[in-house]
């Protein structure tokens, strides 16, 4: 199924001066983990923002999301509550609008988010960057089997998933195969905007 994607409201113009990074990557790379480590090694920052995305799939223990039912996400879509939403496999996402104001503030705010939103988030927002984290195809594959989340649909369907664009393109790629508190550090650097591949 081909994701969809829409920006809320009317925007004159980028928004900024803050940053916004993008974590996108393929199902089973271990987003969420990195991105948990990465939270945690953040805490004490207060110009540093881990946005919360609503979904309408059923949750995990290892994400920061807050589930809601259809209605109550095309409720909330109806009253402008999204910066940004988007659709994959049949589920809703979405980022709450809280986010512009963080970036207005000159905070910095990562995101989870589905790799077909990045173009049109690049044309929204000032300064984005664009973090793959990824992984082997069989890592990918024995990761999901271990999983088992219902909402995943088939494996070889998620994995099969392609997206066309050069705006796609990330500005950083972490190789997701090794110690996690290390890759999480990588992370941590560019979210900080320092050295990330020592």
């Amino acid at each position: 199924m081909t994701d969809t994607l829409a920006i809320s409201g009317q925007r004159s113009q980028a928004i900024g001066p803050g940053r916004l990074i993008l974590v996108v990557g393929p199902s089973g790379a271990g987003k969420d983990t990195l991105l948990g480590l990465a939270r945690a090694a953040c805490a004490d920052n207060a110009g540093i923002v881990f946005a919360r995305r609503v979904v309408t799939r059923e949750a995990s223990s290892f994400e920061d999301n807050e589930q809601v039912s259809h209605d109550a996400f095309q409720q909330a879509l109806a009253s402008d509550a999204y910066a940004m939403h988007w659709e994959a496999h049949g589920h809703c996402y979405g980022l709450p609008r809280v986010i512009d104001d963080e970036i207005r503030a000159g905070r910095t705010v990562i995101a989870n988010v589905s790799r077909t939103v990045v173009g049109a988030m690049r044309e929204a927002y000032q300064h984005v960057v664009v973090v793959s984290i990824t992984a082997p195809p069989q890592v990918l594959a024995e990761r999901l089997a271990m999983r088992a989340r219902g909402s995943d649909g088939k494996i070889e369907q998620r994995l099969g998933r392609a997206v066309d664009g050069a705006a796609a393109v990330p500005d950083f790629t972490i190789l997701n195969v090794g110690i996690a508190d290390y890759h999480a550090r990588q992370l941590v650097r560019i979210i900080k905007a320092e050295r990330w591949d020592d």
